[in-house]
């Protein structure tokens, strides 16, 4: 059994016994993975390891790109191009259809970025990413310039004609994931010192209200806020002590799916987007749930 019952309601997302396979493993900092639907690929970065990788269900992984300038997250855009948070290039980028790869945002109001961590895109088109500090500091994976330009470490949002970087999340402490509800009328960013979500009601024009806590994690084994998604229910999957958590829309936990090592991210992935990928700082898995996940552009 991989789960930790909370709730009954678990059962109607994923099985008992669900499988629980390795598809990756010998990883260094395994991250952001995505699901790109038009090629049928998974795709993922190993921060440390500095390389993109991409896995065909049935063929095996390749690498893409090495080195990356430690990218961290990933999505891909409505015409299928792959966007990455620069973890510590500082920028945002975006993999053209020819292979070239365009920097699309890397500062704001003229400061450079801090280490974008991950990244969204909205339906309208804007981008939305977090921006904690930790590409300065932590070893491994620190940027070429290690100053600190920006006092704040928030959430940004490119505006949908890429003209405009806006801070639509000033109050952070130091955030990490970030998704939106199935209607994005909702916006949630995980905290990863303070090991708790934050939801905001997102405002007509992409900015959002003011940031209120819809779930704090449980559990004293390894692991902390890092990746998130949503399932076409509403209900939020965050990285954190023990495996990914498994909350309803209301904030209550559901359960855990338990995952070996320590949980960084995961994806919704497959023609049907109920095969749920997880990355971990060693290795990638992979589990099937009973609800899907949303699908990515």
């Amino acid at each position: 059994m991989h789960t930790d019952l909370a709730k009954p309601q678990l059962s109607k997302i994923i099985a008992d016994d669900a499988p629980l396979d390795l598809i990756a493993t010998g990883l260094s900092f395994g991250e952001g993975p995505v699901w790109d639907k038009r090629k049928g690929e998974l795709y993922w970065v190993e921060i440390i390891g500095n390389t993109l990788w991409k896995y065909k269900p049935g063929v095996g992984r390749e690498i893409v790109m090495k080195p990356t300038g430690h990218i961290n997250g990933l999505t891909f855009d409505k015409e299928g191009r792959l966007l990455a948070a620069g973890w510590c290039t500082r920028k945002i980028l975006r993999f053209e259809h020819d292979g070239s790869i365009s920097t699309i945002a890397e500062k704001y109001q003229g400061k450079t970025l801090n280490s974008p961590n991950d990244i969204v895109m909205a339906s309208d088109g804007s981008i939305y990413w977090t921006d904690s500090a930790g590409g300065l500091v932590i070893p491994g994976m620190v940027a070429d310039d290690v100053q600190r330009y920006l006092d704040v470490q928030g959430v940004y949002r490119l505006t949908p004609d890429g003209k405009e970087v806006q801070l639509v999340v000033a109050d952070s402490n130091y955030p990490n994931g970030l998704v939106f509800s199935p209607d994005e009328k909702t916006f949630y960013v995980n905290e990863t010192r303070l090991g708790l979500i934050r939801k905001f009601e997102v405002k007509a024009d992409g900015t959002v209200g003011p940031g209120k806590v819809f779930y704090e994690l449980v559990g004293k084994e390894g692991g902390v806020a890092d990746g998130m998604k949503v399932d076409i229910e509403g209900n939020v999957y965050c990285t954190g002590p023990g495996g990914v958590h498994i909350i309803a829309p209301s904030g209550e936990l559901l359960g855990r799916l338990r995952i070996p090592g320590h949980c960084t991210n995961m994806a919704f992935g497959e023609d049907d987007w109920c095969t749920l990928f997880v990355t971990t700082f060693t290795g990638v898995y992979r589990t099937r749930v009973k609800i899907p996940g949303i699908a990515v552009w």
